[in-house]
């Protein structure tokens, strides 16, 4: 049986979903976390190396602007994965609620993102591949919906 009530009427540490789910949940957001950090603290090594954007070049230099709002986003990543440290440690039985609040990032991903990205990649001036945000989308967005699906699902008694 599924229970789809998203938002329980009291939100406590008991989960009530499947346990795979959970920790499915818990290695994501481990993974979210170090995006995050690096997005944040390592602002020139993830924007270049990993999202494959290319150095620009002017006077005055744009890249220490560029690699600040790189920064702030990452900060802003970090403070959603706060909160979801906060439910797995505190509050289990949001978990579906926040598998629900992935999937609006990562759907965003899947649907907006790349007709946005596709005119800057296809140019070449700015970057020399996809993001890996972009290119792992579709597998994540899948991942979750059967996550979420598995996290609504409560043990039959």
């Amino acid at each position: 049986m599924f229970n789809l009530n998203l938002l329980p009427s009291t939100a406590d540490n008991t989960y009530r979903g499947s346990r795979l789910a959970l920790w499915f949940f818990i290695a994501f957001v481990c993974l979210m976390t170090w995006r995050s950090v690096i997005h944040m603290f390592f602002e020139q090594y993830g924007m270049h190396d990993i999202a494959n954007f290319i150095v620009l070049s002017g006077d005055p230099d744009p890249m220490p602007l560029i690699y600040m709002f790189f920064s702030l986003w990452g900060l802003a990543q970090l403070i959603f994965c706060g909160m979801s440290w906060v439910v797995i440690l505190r509050y289990k039985s949001l978990i579906p609620l926040m598998f629900i609040f992935w999937l609006t990032e990562w759907s965003v991903r899947l649907f907006v993102y790349p007709f946005m990205e596709k005119s800057v990649v296809d140019s070449g001036i700015y970057t020399s591949g996809m993001t890996p945000g972009a290119t792992g989308a579709p597998y994540v967005f899948f991942l979750l919906i059967i996550f979420l699906i598995l996290s609504t699902r409560e043990k039959v008694k």
